[in-house]
């Protein structure tokens, strides 16, 4: 689910999936001369370092990016509203070291996924809640940076009859997290998780207000996003997964199990046809309001 915090900017576009694809060459002793295939140029860190930082400076929207130290490339994937115009933009930005991208595709539209409904509500929005946790004697939940930026009480209802709490911070772009104080003691706040910290090729699963649990891989780590729209953003250190998500999904726990992984954020596609998501990490957002999940 999607949603914006009332002292943020808000995300307007969503992440998408990448496709990667992984031949014989036959000669005989009396055949001609052929000219010999020049090797693959190598870039060093420091040149995937360089490369990372003119694709952020690049300023196009609806794309993905991050280092891959496997292919000694920079990963950029395109959604479907960037243009070949926009990619060349990217390499050239890159300059002598634009060989060192590699252009994927994702359909659809990176945007934040923020929906009017049901599930957690404030300021027009409908989000989902995350996780638990505590600081102290004081309990509350995390969810999405572009959903605390919109609103500054959340309730259970659409209609807003029963409180839940007040927005205490959030952070949005740069990161996607927020904290919400559970102010009303008749709600109950269940927890049993523990935070862990993703890996690739993890298998995962995604719960959200509007469209439920799916499960996935996790596809990718430190991934930086743009989403695309007005009150769109950069945020960083995202993982990305293949797991379906919809609007009014932000916020929503992605976990492991038991290991409470990463907070919803943003993405491409639906739950019909499948698409790409990207996640705020738990540990960074616990860390920095000082809180422990349950």
């Amino acid at each position: 689910m999607r949603i914006t915090s009332p002292t943020r900017s808000r995300i307007a576009r969503s992440a998408q999936l990448f496709a990667v694809t992984l031949g014989v060459v036959v000669t005989t002793a009396l055949a001609a001369p052929t000219a010999v295939a020049a090797s693959p140029q190598t870039y060093s860190a420091s040149d995937l370092s360089a490369v990372n930082d003119a694709v952020q400076r690049s300023g196009v929207e609806g794309i993905a990016w991050r280092m891959d130290v496997t292919s000694a490339r920079v990963i950029v994937t395109a959604d479907d509203s960037v243009s070949r115009a926009e990619i060349a933009k990217i390499k050239q930005t890159a300059g002598a070291k634009a060989g060192a991208i590699r252009i994927e595709r994702a359909s659809g539209v990176f945007t934040p996924l923020l929906a009017a409904g049901n599930a957690i509500y404030g300021g027009g929005y409908r989000c989902s809640l995350g996780f638990n946790v505590v600081s102290g004697s004081t309990y509350y939940f995390l969810t999405a940076g572009h959903c605390g930026d919109v609103a500054n009480t959340w309730y259970t209802n659409s209609s807003l009859t029963t409180l839940i709490g007040p927005t205490i911070g959030s952070s949005f772009p740069g990161n996607d997290y927020a904290l919400v104080r559970y102010d009303n003691t008749s709600l109950t706040h269940p927890g049993g998780f523990t935070v862990a910290d993703a890996y690739v090729g993890e298998s995962v699963k995604r719960t959200g207000s509007t469209t439920g649990t799916h499960s996935g891989t996790v596809t990718a780590l430190n991934a930086s996003v743009r989403y695309v729209g007005k009150g769109g953003g950069t945020v960083s250190g995202m993982i990305q997964t293949n797991v379906c998500a919809e609007p009014g999904d932000s916020g929503g726990p992605l976990y492991d199990g038991s290991k409470a992984l990463g907070i919803t954020s943003g993405g491409s596609g639906d739950c019909r046809s499948g698409g790409t998501t990207f996640y705020q990490p738990v540990r960074e957002a616990a860390n920095a309001f000082g809180v422990t999940v349950y």
